[in-house]
């Protein structure tokens, strides 16, 4: 025991939610029996999950949305993109009033404007207008932009130690269970109509706000609201003493969600071209194979790494291993079997599965209270501005040749392999 508690890790992870006293934790219903926890994780999975619901659903049918208002695969690639780099670039804004007021205050009204543009962007599917569907799409990047990164910093502030790893480790897994089922139920609502997706957000929506408002109790904050110019100094003093491994953490989500949006696209192209024809419903279970072994992954890792950094070092290193691994087999067969090619993408899925909880975890638990909304939220616009263009650039890539695509991020999960085992170097337990 004596030996564990002299080892120290490079990384100081703090949290005033440790050892509170008994009021305080209270407010922060660590105490609280298992079916409070249970509810509580619910409520915190649903925000995630609403979220890629919203982006996922529409990779099906992006290739419907081409033939029925004419439009280009970059045009229809957008209706991703412009989504996501309006929510990467909101991101920031929401994280520092988040900080100020509470999470539940930019949650909240986040998910009714989400939910509001998905009816506006239905509308514009029934009237043919593209230009109404990207307005849509933009307005509902704004409401994204305050609901699955505050939901992190959320789960930062109401837990700690082991719990918050596997609260953390749950919300990753409801966003890649998202992703699974998205593209199925997707395509099971393109069979009523093409465009029944896009009225189906406001449900999820709904759903996803009731469990935050009546199962959800944020922790009071224990110090005042920080004023903006000593909190962005604090940010910057964040930054310049942890800034090494931090930004090449948010390096390192920012491209696995790249890739991972980027072979969804791919995918979602290729198996409606010969030799393969698969359309409809059974496209949607080929794309949903690769990110089953994303959610199990991500899941599982989240409940097991704790706050070991040793481990976490580990399994950062061989997730990005794996998906080199993977994707450099994937430019040298380039897809001439098709069951050799989704096992491959699995194989970097279950990659990205270790990576991310480890990201999390390590982000997340990095600052205070005060700061983390700010800091979790320059890490999760990172990730929307990696699936922003994860679709654009994977098209232009394909046009150039398949080749280039797999070489192309062979290559840069090599580079973030290097930088992460050189850089990233937690050991021992993390205190």
């Amino acid at each position: 025991m004596e030996k564990t508690r002299t080892r120290k890790l490079n990384i100081t992870f703090e949290s005033d939610m440790e050892s509170p006293p008994a009021k305080k934790q209270k407010a922060g219903q660590k105490s609280g029996g298992s079916k409070g926890k249970v509810s509580e994780f619910i409520a915190l999975a649903s925000v995630p999950l609403v979220l890629v619901l919203g982006n996922s659903m529409l990779v099906p049918i992006l290739p419907d949305l081409q033939d029925r208002l004419g439009i280009s695969k970059f045009q229809s690639s957008l209706v991703i993109t412009l989504f996501s780099v309006t929510a990467g670039l909101i991101i920031p804004i929401s994280g520092y009033l988040s900080d100020r007021f509470s999470r539940k205050c930019i949650i909240i009204p986040s998910l009714i404007i989400y939910g509001a543009a998905g009816v506006l962007a239905g509308f514009g599917a029934v009237w043919n207008s593209y230009t109404t569907i990207i307005i849509a799409r933009a307005i509902q990047g704004l409401g994204a932009a305050g609901t699955a990164p505050i939901a992190m910093a959320l789960a930062g502030d109401m837990y700690s130690g082991g719990t918050e790893s596997k609260a953390l480790g749950l919300t990753e897994a409801s966003n890649g269970t998202g992703k699974v089922i998205s593209p199925i139920l997707g395509s099971l609502l393109a069979l009523i109509v093409w465009y029944a997706a896009f009225f189906a957000f406001p449900v999820f929506c709904l759903l996803s706000l009731l469990a935050v408002v009546f199962l959800l109790k944020e922790p009071k904050k224990g110090q005042p609201a920080p004023k903006l110019k000593p909190y962005l100094k604090s940010i910057g003093t964040i930054l310049k003493e942890k800034g090494r491994w931090l930004i090449t953490s948010f390096f390192a989500g920012s491209l696995a969600l790249f890739i991972l949006f980027g072979v969804l696209f791919y995918l979602s192209d290729i198996l409606e071209e010969a030799p393969y024809n698969i359309k409809g419903v059974k496209k949607g279970f080929v794309l949903a194979i690769p990110l089953l072994g994303q959610v199990v992954t991500a899941y599982t890792t989240g409940a097991l790494i704790k706050k070991n950094g040793t481990v976490m070092r580990w399994l950062i290193n061989i997730g990005l291993a794996l998906m080199t691994a993977a994707l450099g087999v994937c430019s040298i067969t380039l897809g001439k079997n098709l069951y050799f090619l989704i096992g491959l993408l699995t194989l970097s899925s279950i990659g990205t599965g270790l990576l991310l909880p480890c990201l999390n975890t390590m982000i997340t638990g990095s600052v205070e209270k005060q700061q983390r909304g700010m800091i979790t939220s320059i890490y999760n616009s990172l990730r929307f501005l990696g699936v922003a263009f994860g679709p654009p650039l994977f098209s232009w890539m394909m046009d150039i040749s398949h080749a280039t695509v797999f070489i192309t991020v062979t290559s840069l999960s090599l580079i973030t392999l290097g930088l992460a085992f050189f850089l990233i170097k937690p050991k021992g337990t993390i205190s």
